[in-house]
């Protein structure tokens, strides 16, 4: 298995670090072929435009997915770009690791997924979902917080992580046809010291030498879906993002 590891970390001795490590050592002790792309080490440039193509569509007006697409039909992609498309193209698996910052990924990593997942190469019309580029391959988010666990629960201070996490999961790497594994969080590893440190590489090693195990997340099918693009009403949404309770915030 071909896995490509993206790690947005700007200290290579930080926990993320750790994990990073981790994963490298345990997945190619499995046999595994593991790619690392360093976002920071390699400075990456993660601001899309129009230097993110060699030929333009339309040199007057730029509009990044129109020139993706194009690039895309006719081989004018940057070579950083090209480079980061040629590496996941050839991943079944995809980890992105990173620490949650204000409920997100680093601008590095946003940046990586804006010039990389490109329209034309990683989704099109009528490629995505079941039916998207990636379909048959894996992807897990593997990162930090520094709050514990209980207050990302449903009733938590920090909202339901499974809320929050619902653009990546979903809205970025369900729209490319990836299978979403469970993500594999640290929480508050600041605070839970050498020893709780520790416990928490163990349980990644072994999460990682168990990944055949992981059921996917679950998206729903587009059959489940009208010509309104909204559930039919005899579907019952079953994704954290999907719901049809009352919004006492806007009552």
């Amino acid at each position: 298995m071909n896995v490509l590891l993206v790690y947005a970390h700007p200290e290579p001795r930080s926990f993320n670090g750790l994990m990073r490590d981790v994963a490298v050592e345990t997945l190619s002790a499995a046999g595994h072929q593991v790619t690392v792309a360093d976002l920071y080490g390699e400075g990456f440039n993660p601001v899309a435009g129009p230097y993110d193509v060699t030929a333009r569509r339309d040199p007057t007006r730029f509009d990044l997915g129109l020139e993706q697409l194009h690039a895309a039909g006719g081989g004018h992609f940057a070579a950083d770009v090209r480079r980061e498309i040629d590496r996941l193209l050839a991943a079944d698996l995809l980890i992105l690791q990173f620490p949650m910052w204000w409920h997100s990924v680093p601008a590095i990593l946003k940046g990586w997924i804006d010039r990389t997942l490109a329209f034309g190469v990683l989704y099109a019309p009528g490629r995505t979902w079941d039916k998207g580029v990636m379909r048959g391959r894996r992807a897990l988010l593997a990162f930090t917080t520094s709050a514990p666990a209980d207050s990302f629960l449903p009733d938590g201070k920090n909202g339901d992580m499974e809320r929050i996490l619902w653009p990546l999961h979903a809205g970025t790497l369900g729209v490319c046809g990836f299978s979403v594994l469970p993500p594999f969080i640290a929480h508050a590893v600041a605070f839970t010291g050498d020893e709780g440190r520790a416990a928490v590489l163990a349980a990644y090693r072994e999460r990682l030498r168990n990944l055949e195990q992981d059921a996917p997340l679950f998206f729903h099918d587009p059959g489940d879906y009208g010509p309104d693009r909204r559930l039919r009403p005899d579907v019952e949404p079953a994704t954290p993002a999907q719901h049809r309770d009352p919004r006492r915030h806007l009552a």
